[in-house]
């Protein structure tokens, strides 16, 4: 027995394999069930994975493990050496840092959804075990303009807006700016959108009739196309336009509170705004344990089968939510179309590092996780696959998984690999199983073509996050020297040129048109204002997809779409050189005049006020994912990257004097004072300062900093791992 959670787990022995009971029940009584496969054949074939690639993962484990020594002992031995690039690439070279780059090759995965392969859009990044969020994400396929707008600081709050209520002031400022939108996006041939008083459908063609009287159309010259309607055609209670391959649906209603004030009575703009969602088992939650895989695993079944529900308390009446149905229209042709209610879902296993309580290896070692979610996420996907649920996801047969974390090319055949033989024990055709490979680690960054050649006939996926990749920059030069402030990370050379190279080999590699090239997250959820602004870089970049951090925000990235044809850049694009790996591979050194005291203690307070934000609530409430306030009081998105950039951060100025212990000590105690004030109204919420030293959070954090220069690439999984579980522990008595 193992102490897991709130209670004793009890494991349950499966051919050779002890299993967690909650685990080896959510099995056999749910997840099985439906799928064809008996559960003796499931834990045999199991069993057998397990015994083919644990060790294989352990040995690529103890690879990052010897490169990073080797990385660490050449930097030592040069200590007040300027670094000379062709030596340090050869360096590289020799210990297999970097592979062999690849003959040039063009990706050859088939049966992909159009969402991710010809159609270019915002991605949502949900936490699995909130259902409430799941739904959200899921629901986010479609959304409306008008309240994105209404809600946010897109158009800021004029004096003595009313914040309660609906201010009619600003309901019109928000039907001005839509109207606008929609000149600038789907102008019509003759006049302008605030000037139409009818819509109408006439013989499969949109008409519009204007205040003169007059009748125009579509401006062909934009390239939206009428798509549909609904309702009768002399007229229609919707309108649906294409664009860029998106849709923008014009809700039409004059008996409701917006469509009586309009002229054509235009109530609503729905956008089509989430294309995909990633359902996320790694960063964004915190899953320590049997009892914490289940519901992440329960969840999952619950969208695949397409009966998950949450009901939730919202302005004192008790809602229940479930997944949006398909959408119905009429084309032009009179004949009945049909449309995704809902974004195509991927699902993010975690990496090859961590294991997991949940299941025993015969040698009565913890299972690795990313086998194990392999193995289930994929047993629980083919309840889509063979439609035995009320909602679909993939239409061509695919299962979607994001594999986090890889470390070249090695890791991804690995992967390759294992997807094939989970493929084999559930039946299922070759190539079933997609990865999406997260450009997120260094060497991963180095060799990206070797990576995407290695999984060439499953790749649906590459994209780049900021944050994770800086973490690893930094402890993978840990030793080199002290690290510019985080804040000057965003204009280093390397990262231009990693972001420049992810999209350029994405595209030499054969991606266009056959999987997403992405970009990262906007981690400031009530700042749309700054995200309007800023990225639309990421579809001029030749993105066709980048993370946003709610439904809101997907549908106003939704119109950078619009505005970029993203298709169109990417064959711009395709003649443009690639970055050379030496900019990759600058490393982003302090260098010229020295850091002013005040600016140390300034990067220190904000690294440290991130991380105890962050840890106090990931250690004592479990929460993976939410918005943080940071130094300033503005709320950011933050995840475990965030995490491992601000400790390694840290942990790198001590290492190399910048800072002292009691300099970082003194801030651990005054950002913990803040941290306490900023959560004052926060329920189940533990001081950081009233319970000192016996604060698991705050031992935590201090784990993550003054060991940081000891955690495995500078990961924070572990360390979190064992400080969750003994709040567990703690909360239910078994500590």
């Amino acid at each position: 027995m193992l102490v897991a959670g709130n209670r004793i787990a009890v494991m349950r022995e499966r051919s050779g394999l002890r299993v967690a009971v909650s685990l080896c029940d959510f099995i056999e009584q749910r997840a099985l069930p439906g799928t064809g496969i008996e559960g003796d054949a499931f834990w045999r074939n199991t069993a057998a994975v397990f015994a083919r690639f644990t060790d294989e993962n352990r040995a690529l484990l103890a690879r990052r493990d010897q490169i990073q020594a080797r990385i660490d002992a050449w930097h030592a031995a040069r200590t007040d050496q300027p670094l000379d690039p062709a030596l340090y690439l050869r360096f590289l070279g020799e210990i297999g840092y970097l592979n062999d780059e690849p003959a040039p090759f063009q990706a050859r995965t088939a049966n992909v959804d159009e969402e991710i392969a010809r159609l270019a859009g915002p991605q949502l990044v949900v936490p699995v075990l909130n259902a409430r969020f799941l739904l959200n994400a899921v629901n986010a396929r479609w959304g409306s303009l008008y309240d994105a707008l209404y809600g946010s600081d897109v158009i800021p709050r004029a004096e003595g807006e009313r914040k309660a209520g609906f201010d009619a002031a600003r309901g019109q400022r928000v039907v001005a700016y839509a109207k606008g939108l929609l000149d600038e996006l789907v102008p019509l041939s003759r006049g302008r959108h605030a000037a139409v008083r009818q819509w109408q459908v006439l013989d499969g063609a949109l008409r519009a009739v204007l205040d003169s009287a007059e009748t125009t159309a579509l401006d062909p010259r934009s390239g939206a196309i009428f798509a549909g309607y609904r309702g009768a055609p002399a007229d229609p209670s919707a309108l649906l336009l294409s664009h860029n391959g998106l849709h923008i649906e014009l809700s039409l209603d004059r008996s409701s509170a917006m469509g009586r004030s309009d002229p054509s009575g235009l109530a609503d703009l729905i956008l089509e705004s989430a294309l995909t969602t990633i359902v996320d088992l790694e960063d964004s939650i915190a899953a320590v344990d049997a009892e914490d895989k289940v519901a992440a695993y329960a969840n999952w079944l619950g969208v695949m089968q397409g009966n998950l529900s949450a009901r939730f308390d919202k302005g004192g009446a008790t809602v229940t939510r479930a997944l949006n149905p398909e959408r119905t229209w009429i084309g032009p042709n009179g004949r009945a179309m049909v449309l995704r209610g809902r974004a195509l879902l991927f699902v993010r296993n975690v990496g090859h590092l961590m294991t997991t309580p949940a299941l025993l290896l015969p040698d009565g070692t913890e299972a690795p996780e990313g086998i194990l979610d392999g193995i289930v996420t994929s047993l629980i996907a083919m309840h889509d696959l063979r439609a035995t649920g009320r909602a679909t996801n993939s239409r061509t047969g695919s299962i979607y998984i994001v594999k986090p974390k890889l470390h070249g090319a090695e890791e991804s055949a690995f992967t390759n690999r294992l997807f094939a033989a989970i493929e084999d024990m559930l039946g299922l055709a070759r190539y079933t199983l997609k990865i999406g490979v997260m450009d997120e680690e260094r060497r991963t960054s180095a060799n990206l073509a070797a990576c995407i050649a290695a999984v060439q006939d499953r790749i649906v996926f590459i994209n780049t996050g900021f944050l994770d990749r800086t973490g690893d920059e930094i402890h993978t030069s840990m030793v080199a020297g002290a690290m510019i402030p985080k804040t000057r990370m965003k204009a280093s050379p390397w990262l231009t040129a990693y972001e420049d190279r992810n999209v350029q080999i994405g595209l030499a590699c054969g991606l266009s048109g056959r999987a997403q090239i992405g970009k990262g997250m906007w981690a400031a959820p009530d700042r749309m204002a700054d995200m309007m602004a800023e990225k639309i870089a990421h579809p001029r970049a030749g993105a066709t997809t980048a993370w946003v951090p709610s439904p809101t925000a997907a549908t106003l990235h939704a119109l950078h779409y619009h505005r970029v044809d993203v298709f169109a850049r990417q064959r711009e694009l395709a003649a443009k050189p690639t970055p050379s790996l030496d900019a990759l591979l600058t490393i982003p050194l302090q260098t010229g005049r020295q850091l002013t005291a005040e600016e140390v203690a300034r990067e220190i307070d904000h690294n440290v006020q991130g991380i105890l934000g962050y840890v106090v609530r990931w250690i004592d409430q479990g929460i993976g994912c939410s918005k943080v306030p940071d130094i300033h009081d503005i709320d950011l998105m933050e995840d475990r990257a965030t995490l491992r950039i601000s400790s390694q951060h840290v942990a790198n100025w001590l290492l190399h004097g910048i800072c002292s212990i009691e300099q970082v000590e003194d801030a651990l105690h005054r950002m913990g004072l803040k941290v306490d004030a900023q959560n004052a109204d926060t329920p189940f919420y533990r001081s950081i300062t009233k319970d000192g030293s016996a604060s698991l959070a705050l031992q935590a954090a201090r784990a993550l900093i003054f060991e940081g220069t000891r955690q495995p690439n500078g990961y924070t999984e572990p360390l979190l791992h064992e400080f969750r579980r003994r709040a567990k522990q703690r909360d239910t008595g078994t500590l």
